[in-house]
């Protein structure tokens, strides 16, 4: 089924105009090509299943990478700052991807009408992983690319193909990860109301106590799920959005060092620069001029602007 993936996704991207990523009639659904290994891209990766049919790539969540090739799939359950990367790629092979949002809503609809749906538990979920992605759910897959062919099809049989991948990953073997994310008044939705808060508010000075009082935890109970659903700890969240926000506004708006450090939250300049080298590899100035640089010359994507921006 893989083959078959990939050679469904290598003939809808031959025919379409520009690069990738490429955006389908389907809403929410784009298929990535890529014919040479690229360098890392900094992003906030929103809720999401990414199937590689072809080639591979890894992605960093804080201090923990995975990597994902054909046949296998990385779930997305909450928003989170990334580092992506393709790393097998070529021309006569290219690393293909089909990529589509995960609607929780939904998930939870077809968790409610399984027969023995999932109970809420406290143990923390992983709120993101790498899940075998062969069988009926490929077959999921193939049928999402084939219905592009048929675009007045697309409004009756998305949804039903959408409950069905929701369904196949419900009772799969990362069914009880899957579940935790999606149940209503479970533990994880809790922490992504807080997560939602915090986002909201990312340029403040938050205190953690407050987050585990949105998420009605105590304060070590919300520490240890957060870590678990993201990767990171709440103030490394922060502090990534920040940087990834100062970025944006140093590319897109033309801010300088001061100013864009002072927007997103830092009092001072010096440990905004130390804090974004740490994270991007080089100076902010040197960093938002290689880019700049980059884009003009069309050699950097709209991925390389991702924000921390509502």
């Amino acid at each position: 089924m893989p083959d078959e993936l990939a050679e469904a996704l290598l003939r809808y991207t031959n025919r379409q105009p520009g690069e990738s990523p490429f955006m389908t009639a389907i809403d929410g659904l784009a298929i990535l090509r890529s014919n040479h290994p690229k360098q890392p891209t900094h992003m906030i990766s929103r809720p999401a299943l990414c199937v590689v049919a072809q080639g591979a790539k890894w992605a960093t969540f804080g201090g923990s990478r995975l990597v994902y090739r054909a046949g296998q799939a990385l779930l997305i359950g909450v928003e989170a700052p990334s580092i992506g990367r393709v790393v097998e790629a070529s021309p006569g092979e290219p690393c293909l991807v089909l990529a589509f949002e995960l609607d929780l809503a939904i998930m939870r609809s077809v968790a409610d009408e399984l027969d023995a749906p999932p109970i809420a538990s406290e143990e923390p979920s992983r709120g993101i992983f790498v899940t075998d992605f062969q069988g009926p759910l490929a077959d999921c897959a193939l049928r999402l690319v084939r219905l592009l062919d048929t675009p007045k099809a697309i409004p009756m049989l998305h949804p039903l193909i959408l409950r069905e991948i929701c369904y196949w990953l419900l009772t799969g073997p990362h069914g009880d990860d899957v579940a935790r994310l999606a149940l209503a008044n479970g533990p994880s939705q809790r922490v992504i109301s807080a997560m939602h808060s915090l986002r909201s508010r990312f340029r403040e000075t938050v205190r953690i106590e407050d987050l585990a009082d949105v998420a009605q935890m105590s304060t070590s109970a919300f520490h240890r799920q957060f870590k678990a659903l993201t990767s990171l700890t709440p103030l490394q969240y922060q502090k990534q959005l920040r940087l990834l926000e100062a970025r944006r506004l140093m590319i897109s708006c033309a801010a300088n060092v001061e100013t864009a450090s002072f927007e997103v939250g830092y009092e001072s300049p010096s440990q905004f620069s130390r804090e974004y080298a740490r994270m991007f590899g080089m100076s902010p100035k040197r960093d938002a001029t290689a880019l700049q640089t980059a884009l003009r010359e069309g050699h950097a994507t709209a991925n390389a602007l991702a924000t921390a921006s509502q």
